[in-house]
């Protein structure tokens, strides 16, 4: 299998690339506009590839700077492109900021500034792939992941699966406080422990707005039981971030982004107090990174592997900083994440098996058999939220087989949760026609219609702003 990544000069590259160890890729294609991010990733792979096990088959690498040639004869496109760089995405955090309202990458008045940007992008990279590689699958990492995925899905239909590793480590680290074993509810479905019961679990949303909202280990569902001990949600990162009296409240576990949401001032006044925003932290950790590594290129990989701690470990620095502030715990900064939804994802989509795919047993779920792979993804909502429209994509629970992705059914929605999911995409659908047709008129709605932003007028000084900059 051919395999493409738009961004090849992004820093988790090489996350990829070691977790092809043993699969079925034979050629990795890398495509970027920066030439000295695309030069320093190349350095690590090699050194990656030579630090291999004996026996441990990595794919050859090839790179290019032309768009067509990457997606040309490709089976896979991961897309994970950053439109304007670093320096956007400290543009679009400071910006808000002026105004008092947060400027997160794609939360808030930072995450539709982001997707203006993006969207025209992201849709010309959907129009080239559709034309020179129309059987491939398109698997979007790019942010606003939701919101790029429904943009590029209006050209490649189903062929275009957004992912995000946030849903998936929820589960992961609810599994394991609830004292159950996490590989048993992601992977292959229906995996049971022995006795024919089968484990599953609930979780529905937008990306970086979702729920988990049960954890059924065949008998009976953990989640109320984890829900009601305070000790327990304290040893993981969500039960931390948010507080037991709020889970309890809701009684559901809520992604880790929706923090911004629930806890806006105080996650607002910990963004103000820090030293730097993370855009900008990112863009000067990973600037001396880059630097470093051009010029030493026998030390990249050393260098690259030290960058990535650091960036696990501040990861939502101020969302923890607002909670009391902890520490990451250690199982959380391996980096395991996108990189391994995308694997088992490809490899399910194939039929393919080999290497690990960290999501639990995924590897086992596909093959000649022709089992399925369940997986948390952005796909089109079909009719399982029926509040929204058929072509709207939604995060959810799928099972994904060579014919591609299936949305599980789930439990009605409450109130509150339909309520802020409908406004948030009216939020993206309001983006994403201001990007298409340059309409300001419905780049003020998006913006005026956040959650997080909390006035029109405020929402009309952001767009002056941003064209400002």
């Amino acid at each position: 299998m051919r395999l493409t990544i738009l961004g090849g000069g992004g820093f988790r590259v090489p996350l990829v690339y070691r977790a092809l160890a043993g699969g079925d890729v034979s050629e990795l294609t890398l495509y970027d506009t920066d030439t000295t991010r695309l030069g320093v990733v190349r350095s690590v792979l090699a050194q990656l590839a030579a630090d291999a096990p004996e026996g441990s088959r990595l794919p050859a690498v090839r790179v290019t700077e032309r768009l067509d040639d990457a997606l040309r004869g490709a089976d896979f496109v991961f897309s994970a492109i950053r439109v304007g760089g670093t320096a956007g995405r400290v543009r679009d955090e400071h910006v808000p900021l002026a105004e008092g309202v947060l400027g997160q990458e794609t939360v808030g008045a930072g995450g539709v500034l982001y997707g203006l940007r993006t969207v025209p992008v992201a849709l010309h990279i959907a129009e080239r792939a559709a034309a020179l590689a129309p059987d491939a699958w398109v698997i979007n990492f790019t942010n606003p992941a939701g919101m790029v995925t429904e943009a590029m899905s209006e050209v490649l239909g189903d062929r275009v699966i957004g992912i995000c590793d946030s849903p998936v480590g929820l589960v992961r680290r609810a599994a394991r406080a609830a004292g159950a074993d996490p590989d048993r509810f992601l992977g292959a479905p229906g995996v049971s422990d022995g006795s024919g019961a089968a484990a599953s679990f609930d979780y529905v949303g937008l990306n970086h707005l979702g729920w988990l909202r049960s954890l059924h280990d065949g008998s009976r569902d953990l989640l109320p039981a984890l829900l009601a001990d305070a000790d327990a949600l304290a040893g993981f990162e969500e039960g931390r971030l948010f507080g037991a009296g709020w889970l309890q409240a809701l009684g559901s576990l809520p992604n880790e982004y929706l923090h911004y949401y629930y806890f806006r001032r105080e996650t607002l006044a910990a963004v103000q107090a820090a030293d730097v925003t993370r855009g900008a932290f990112l863009q000067r950790q990973q600037g001396e990174f880059f630097d470093t590594a051009a010029r030493e290129p026998d030390r990249a990989y050393e260098l690259w592997e030290t960058t990535r701690r650091g960036r696990e470990e501040t990861y939502m620095a101020e969302s923890r900083a607002a909670s009391g502030g902890w520490q990451r715990d250690t199982c959380d900064l391996d980096g395991g994440g996108y990189d391994q939804v995308a694997l088992a994802l490809m490899r399910a989509l194939s039929g393919t098996s080999g290497g690990t795919a960290g999501t639990g047993s995924a590897d086992d779920a596909v093959g000649a058999s022709g089992h399925r792979t369940r997986l948390i993804l952005n796909v089109r909502n079909g009719t399982t939220v029926p509040a929204l429209p058929p072509e709207a994509i939604i995060e959810t629970v799928c099972e994904v087989g060579r014919d591609g992705a299936r949305p599980l059914p789930v439990a009605p929605l409450g109130a509150a949760e339909l309520g802020l999911m409908l406004q948030l995409k009216a939020v993206e659908r309001a983006t994403i026609d201001a990007a298409l047709f340059k309409d300001r008129t419905a780049a003020l709605r998006a913006l005026a219609l956040h959650p997080l932003v909390d006035s029109p007028a405020v929402a009309a000084r952001i767009l002056e702003r941003a064209a400002a900059v």
